[in-house]
Order: structure tokens, then C-alpha cells, then sequence
């Protein structure tokens, strides 16, 4: 099998996604989420910390649909399948699955991780799926982003650059 197949292998039909989970289950599975549009160091500090703290790394990737609702008309700048495959690209990265719905709460209900994780501008409380995790004897984590990066200012610079 080629690297490329490798990658690919990575992104989850979710009508594949028991089928994977159950081949996990004497593991301990990370959940975490986003639309991740513009891979960054950010992404990177964020996704590795959150992969450190299980043994297989799962992300759900909102579709280009649900990015935009979220995100508003101009995104996602990278279509789904960029962004998915860029994130099976990670060596630390175990799988990746998309959701179409506003919020991953139907992908944590089936996953039922060990770990959610989400940033640490979340609290808690208020992060979609924290009851359910918590509920099943899991925990939910949260991440500080590193500071300086993210998708809306490398937009911003290169709108600002494109007007110099």
C-alpha cells in the first residue's frame, strides 16, 4: 500500500465508523473537532497535545456545508476533502471523520471516547458531548491554543497583504 492510500485509509465513512471504534475499544480513544480550514502550528500544537493524552487520535471535520454556516460564506477556504486529507496526513492522527450537523454530538454519542478535547476558550460546561463522555467514565480535557495563530488572522493578512 502506498502513502497516499495510507492517508486516505485514515478518512472514516461514517457508516464505517462502529465497525473502527469497536476495533479500538481496548484503547483508550481522544476525541476532538473543528473545521480546521487553514492548517497552521496552532492546529499542529493542538492536535499533537490532544493526541498525547490517549492512544489513537480521532477528529471529527465539519463539511464544507457546516463550515460555512458556522464560519460564514467566504469559507471554507480549503474544501473537505483538502482539509481531511491534510489531517490523515499527520502521523499522530488515527482518523478522520466529517459531520454535516452543526455540532459533533451525534459522532461523540456513537464514538463515546475515553477523552474529548476542545480548547481551552471552552469551558467545560459548555462543551457539546461533555455530558455524555463524563456520563460513560470518561473525561473531557481542554487545550490553551497557541497564541498568535489561527485561521481568521492568516485570512486577515492575506487580505492585507493582497491590498499593499
Amino acid at each position: 500500500m502506498n502513502k497516499l492510500q495510507l492517508i486516505n485509509n485514515k478518512i472514516i465513512p461514517q457508516e464505517k465508523l462502529a465497525d473502527w471504534v469497536t476495533s479500538h475499544n481496548n484503547k483508550r480513544i481522544v476525541f476532538t473537532n473543528g473545521c480546521f480550514d487553514i492548517l497552521h502550528l496552532g492546529h499542529i500544537d493542538y492536535l499533537s497535545k490532544a493526541a498525547d493524552l490517549g492512544d489513537v487520535l480521532i477528529i471529527g471535520v465539519n463539511t464544507d456545508t457546516s463550515t460555512q454556516k458556522l464560519k460564514g460564506l467566504n469559507r471554507p477556504i480549503n474544501n473537505e476533502l483538502q482539509r481531511t486529507t491534510l489531517l490523515a496526513a499527520l502521523f499522530f492522527v488515527d482518523a478522520v471523520i466529517l459531520f454535516d450537523e452543526e455540532t459533533p454530538i451525534t459522532l461523540i454519542t456513537a464514538i463515546t471516547p475515553n477523552i474529548l478535547v476542545k480548547g481551552a476558550d471552552y469551558k467545560v460546561e459548555n462543551i457539546i458531548g461533555a455530558n455524555h463522555v463524563i456520563d460513560n467514565g470518561g473525561s473531557v480535557e481542554t487545550i490553551a491554543f497557541l497564541d498568535g495563530y489561527s485561521t481568521t488572522s492568516i485570512e486577515n493578512k492575506i487580505i492585507n497583504n493582497s491590498k499593499a
